[in-house]
């Protein structure tokens, strides 16, 4: 899947164009993932992702009979452009990274029902010709790196089309309600944030005996706890917010007078 907040330049990878490029492992560029303030993971990744970060749903647009989409995503900040997930010195201070982002700059792009293309970002520092682990052999063929690559992002995809049909089931049971979060900073300074989607704790404890094991069995039950187990760090964001707003205004401070 690709994104467009990350994948800047996505090209398929092609054997002619891309015959000498290399990927350099060690390049380094944390300037994108420094504004994203948040980001689509899988259901799979959700039993690791709760210990970290708040997990929620969004909006995901319409499928192609017109049906409401949802995603679910971890909240990386409480503001547009924010990543408090990743500190001064930009590494990450969690410890799980979404599948997403550590499989880039390479993406899969799906061209049918039963296609899949992988996917680069021409962008992304880390490629050259001179420098790295080459993406093809001499003969043309996909270097081990690449068929790594693949393999891993098809498995993923696989994981994404998990998690559309858990967010049907979601939306077909109207189990999701608009969520908001409210804080207020040492300094007085009150956040709001909204836009996302929770379980409807009141539609759940309604749903009847046969719906609650069919869920269970689906899978679904484990991604409703983990994402409940999740909301606790919504505090910690407010916690690290303070701790930003604190250091800019200290840093802010020493500044000689101009």
């Amino acid at each position: 899947m690709i994104n467009e907040n990350l994948h800047k330049k996505p090209a398929a990878l092609d054997r002619q164009k891309h015959r000498n490029l290399k990927l350099d492992r060690t390049a380094r560029d944390m300037s994108r993932n420094r504004s994203l303030n948040a980001f689509f993971i899988a259901a799979g990744e959700f039993a690791e992702a709760c210990k970290d970060y708040p997990i929620v749903w969004v909006p995901a647009g319409k499928d192609a009979q017109g049906k409401q989409q949802v995603a679910p995503i971890v909240v990386f900040g409480l503001q547009a452009g924010q990543n408090l997930c990743i500190d001064a010195a930009d590494r990450w201070r969690v410890r799980y990274v979404p599948a997403m982002l550590r499989t880039y700059p390479f993406a899969m792009a799906r061209t049918s029902e039963t296609e899949l293309l992988l996917c680069i970002d021409e962008e992304w520092v880390g490629f050259s010709e001179e420098k790295g682990e080459p993406l093809f052999k001499a003969d043309g063929a996909p270097s081990e790196l690449t068929l790594g690559v693949q393999q891993q992002l098809e498995q993923l995809e696989g994981d994404i089309e998990r998690t559309r049909r858990y967010g049907e089931i979601l939306v077909e049971k109207q189990l999701l309600r608009d969520m908001q979060f409210d804080a207020t900073m040492p300094d007085g300074q009150k956040i709001h944030v909204d836009g996302f989607l929770t379980i409807d704790d009141d539609k759940m404890n309604k749903l009847s005996d046969a719906d609650l094991l069919a869920l269970t069995k689906s899978g679904l039950m484990g991604l409703v706890h983990a994402h409940q187990i999740s909301l606790s760090n919504m505090n910690r964001l407010a916690e690290w917010q303070a701790e930003r707003t604190a250091a800019t205004a200290a840093a802010e401070a020493t500044k000689p007078a101009a």
